[in-house]
């Protein structure tokens, strides 16, 4: 699964990285995130199609690309409780054009988002297990694959911000190569010259959508021990993402001793 990660970038920079049309009100600036943990507010690059002032979709319109704010924790439309969400971080591809909670938004809210990297734990040992930090080698923004729905409050008016929850979910599938033996799940990801194809609201292709989102390619990241601080959301900044030394790393007791991940 993909359950904490880090966000770091401005949202400046994400607005040249996704090539994002509509500008980005600097009130909504939520600043850099070195342990999202599901609840928290997040960037998420989305395509929508324009409406009037009524609310109803402009005919013949091109979607408009944005970078929005959600909640990490997927709440569906149909919700009575907003707290489902917390359930609901990660959807597994291989159900989720059949999941009630995951089909509308498969077909027609997909989005990404953006991270620096994602942090999985490794080991059985008793007195926990060892985070590591995955990431591109090359530094760059990993583009996870995403879904968004956006929840209606009944107890608020409907025009009342305050009304309408924006909220997402990871997509996940079977980790490949050697990152699967640090978990054996791990969030899609979709390359930059998929961008398009995956965020259109009008593209419902189920198969074709399935063949857009890769999980990183063999060789592409890098993963790396890093301190159980980490591990209390209350903690964040940078150091969060420094390297641990050899002899801080806790070990799994069943694994051979000449074992190594990396």
């Amino acid at each position: 699964m993909c359950g904490r990660y880090s966000s770091s970038r401005d949202p400046g920079d994400l607005i040249t990285e996704f090539e994002v049309d509509q500008p980005f009100a600097e009130d909504r600036y939520i600043g850099p995130d070195y342990n999202v943990a599901p609840t928290k507010p997040i960037y998420a690059v989305v395509e929508r199609l324009p409406r009037d002032d009524d609310g109803k979709k402009i005919a013949d319109a091109e979607p408009v690309r944005r970078l929005e704010v959600v909640s990490w924790g997927l709440v569906p439309s149909w919700a009575k409780d907003p707290s489902i969400g917390n359930k609901l971080i990660n959807a597994r591809m291989e159900t989720v054009g059949e999941k009630p909670a995951f089909r509308r938004a498969f077909a027609a809210r997909r989005c990404l988002l953006p991270a620096d990297g994602y942090f999985e734990w490794y080991g059985e040992r008793k007195g926990g297990k060892q985070p590591y930090f995955i990431h591109p080698k090359d530094g760059g923004v990993l583009a996870l694959a995403g879904l968004y729905e956006i929840w209606r409050d009944p107890t608020r008016d409907k025009d009342d911000p305050r009304a309408w929850l924006w909220t997402a979910t990871v997509l996940t599938t079977t980790a490949t190569d050697e990152l699967g033996r640090i978990h054996d799940r791990a969030p899609l990801l979709v390359e930059r010259d998929k961008y398009a194809d995956w965020l259109n609201p009008n593209n419902a292709d189920g198969s074709t959508l399935r063949d857009i989102l890769v999980p990183a390619a063999p060789g592409r990241l890098d993963a790396y021990p890093v301190s159980r601080a980490v591990n209390d959301v209350r903690n964040n900044g940078p150091h969060l993402l420094d390297p641990i030394p050899p002899d801080e790393v806790i070990a799994d007791p069943n694994a051979p001793a000449d074992d190594k991940l990396f």
